[in-house]
C-alpha cells in the first residue's frame, strides 16, 4: 500500500493528465535548487544524528506546531522552547503523540502531503500515522535515524540537493558554515544575508545590536557613513562564506531614496532612539533602497519578504519568541510603495531584486506587471501559506499572461523541516506540470516548448535568479 496517490495533482482529463505525468517525469529527479530557507547549518557542520522524530518533524516546523495549536495544544507541550528557558515538554514520544492525535486536522492541507510524502519516500512507511500506530510509527523512523544513511549530509546527497541557503542575521559568526568549508564535504550549502536585526529599529535589542554590527566590523556604526560602511563589510563576510544574496523581511515594501543629509539625520533619531514609528518605517524603506544599491556594487541577489504581521500573538512571542507560527497575511502596496527604489535602480540589470507577497491580490494587478517592466524584477514563487497546489496554480494563471515564465525565479521551499525539501519542491513540479498541460490542451503552449519550460522552472530559472 501507498501513502501518496501517484498521479496525486495531476488534472483528471485523461488527456491532459497523460501530458502532465508526461512533463512531470521528464522533471522528477533533476537536483533541487533550494536557495531559500532556514535549515540550521549545524546539522550539516556536524553531521550528527537527528535526535529523534518529534525533533525531526512537530518542534522545527510551524506549520506543523501552529495547526495542533489552534486545536489547543500548548506550544510547551510540543517542546517549543521558551525563551526564557522554561519547561517544555522534552519527552518526544508525548510530542509524537500529540501529532498521531491531531493528524486528522492536517486532511486536506499541504502539510499532510509533505509529511506523507517524507513517511513514505524518507523512511519507507506504507500506512498513515494514527493515535494506534503512533508508538510503532515513531519506533520505526527512530530506528531509521540511528543509521547513517540518515545523517544529515546523507539525506542532503539522497535527496538530490545540488545547492541549499540557509538564512542567517548579520551578526552571526558563520562558524557552522565555516566548519563545513574545512571538512572536505562537497555538498553545497551557502548562507544569506539577513540585516533585520540591524535595520529595523522596532527589532527587539536594535540599540545593542547596531553596537556589536560596530564592534565586529570595526566601523563607526554611529555616523551614517560609518554604518553603511559596517553592512558592506558584513555582506563581504557573507559572500567569504559562499553567500549569493540577501534578504528582507519587512511589514511592507516601503522604500524611501532620501538625500544624503536627511537620510542622515533620520538614522541619528533611528540611532538616539526617538523615532516615530512612522520613521522607523521610512528608515526601514530607505535601508532597502540602500541595500539594492550595495547589491549592484557587490552582485548579491536582494530578496524582499513583506506583508507580514509578525509575532500577531503577543503572548506566544513573549513565551517562546519569534517565527512560532503567529505570523500573518497582511494586505501589501508595491506600486506606490517600491517607486522610490524603482525610480533610482530599478532600470539597472545588475540589480536582481526577487519580490515574495502573502497579499495574492497583488500578483495580477502590482507584481506581475512591475516585474513584466522592471529589468531588476523577478517574482518570487508563492511564499509560507501559499507553496500549495492551489496557490502555485493561482501564481501561474495570475502572473504568466503579464510577465510570462522568464521574469519569475523558479521555485523555493523555504523550510525549516529538512525532510520536507524534496515533498515541497515534488508538489511544486507537478503543480506547474498541471498549469504546462493545461496550456497545451487549450492551445496557449506548444508541447515541446512545455518540456523545456518544466525543466526551466524545475532548475534553470532558480539556479540563475540566485546566480548559483
Amino acid at each position: 500500500m501507498a501513502l501518496t496517490d501517484p498521479d496525486r495533482l495531476f488534472p483528471p482529463e485523461p488527456t491532459q493528465r497523460g501530458l502532465a505525468r508526461a512533463l512531470y517525469d521528464s522533471v522528477r529527479d533533476v537536483p533541487i535548487i533550494s536557495p531559500h530557507g532556514h535549515c540550521d547549518p549545524r546539522w550539516f557542520a556536524e553531521n550528527d544524528r537527528f535526535p529523534n522524530p518529534a525533533e525531526l518533524f512537530v518542534v522545527p516546523d510551524h506549520y506543523v506546531f501552529r495547526m495542533l495549536a489552534s486545536q489547543g495544544v500548548p506550544l510547551a507541550d510540543l517542546g517549543v522552547p521558551r525563551v526564557d528557558g522554561g519547561t517544555v515538554e522534552t519527552d518526544p514520544r508525548k510530542i509524537w503523540r500529540h501529532l498521531a492525535d491531531g493528524y486528522h486536522l492536517f486532511r486536506g492541507t499541504p502539510s499532510a502531503m509533505w509529511l506523507e510524502h517524507s513517511f513514505e519516500y524518507v523512511f519507507g512507511l506504507s500506512e498513515p500515522l494514527t493515535p494506534g500506530n503512533a508508538d510503532e510509527v515513531y519506533d520505526h523512523i527512530e530506528d531509521c535515524l540511528g543509521r547513517p544513511e540518515f545523517r544529515p549530509r546523507a539525506l542532503f546527497e539522497s535527496f538530490g540537493i545540488e545547492a541549499l541557503a540557509t538564512t542567517e542575521g548579520a551578526l552571526d559568526d558563520l562558524k557552522w558554515h565555516k566548519m563545513m568549508a574545512e571538512s572536505g564535504w562537497k555538498g553545497r550549502v551557502v548562507t544569506t544575508y539577513r540585516p533585520d536585526a540591524v535595520v529595523d529599529p522596532e527589532f527587539e535589542g536594535f540599540a545593542d545590536n547596531l553596537a556589536k554590527l560596530g564592534e565586529i566590523t570595526g566601523e563607526d556604526t554611529a555616523t551614517w557613513e560609518g554604518y553603511l560602511t559596517a553592512h558592506r563589510a558584513r555582506r563581504a563576510f557573507f559572500r567569504d562564506h559562499g553567500a549569493t544574496a540577501t534578504d528582507h523581511g519587512h511589514p511592507t515594501a516601503r522604500t524611501e531614496n532620501l538625500p544624503t543629509a536627511e537620510a542622515a539625520a533620520l538614522f541619528d533619531k533611528v540611532r538616539d532612539g526617538t523615532c516615530s514609528a512612522d520613521e522607523a518605517d521610512a528608515f526601514r524603506g530607505q535601508m532597502l533602497t540602500e541595500m539594492a544599491r550595495m547589491s549592484i556594487e557587490d552582485g548579491m541577489v536582494m530578496q524582499i519578504h513583506s506583508g507580514s504581521w509578525r509575532n500577531h500573538s503577543r503572548g506566544v512571542f513573549e513565551a517562546h519568541g519569534r517565527d512560532k507560527g503567529f505570523d500573518i497575511p497582511r494586505r501589501n502596496d508595491f506600486v506606490g510603495n517600491l517607486k522610490p527604489l524603482l525610480d533610482a535602480v530599478g532600470m539597472n540589470r545588475e540589480l536582481t531584486l526577487i519580490l515574495f507577497t502573502l497579499d495574492e491580490s497583488t500578483y495580477g494587478r502590482e507584481l506581475a506587471p512591475l516585474a513584466g517592466a522592471y529589468p531588476a524584477l523577478r517574482l518570487g514563487p508563492p511564499w509560507w501559506f501559499f507553496d500549495s497546489f492551489e496557490g502555485i496554480l493561482r501564481y501561474r494563471e495570475l502572473t504568466t499572461e503579464t510577465c510570462g515564465f522568464y521574469n519569475t525565479a523558479g521555485f523555493n521551499d523555504d523550510t525549516r523541516a529538512f525532510c520536507s525539501i524534496p515533498a515541497r519542491h515534488d508538489v511544486a513540479r507537478r503543480t506547474d506540470c498541471t498549469y504546462l498541460a493545461t496550456l497545451v490542451g487549450t492551445g496557449r503552449l506548444r508541447e515541446s516548448d512545455a518540456f523545456e519550460v518544466a525543466q526551466d522552472l524545475t532548475h534553470r530559472l532558480a539556479r540563475e535568479a540566485y546566480r548559483l
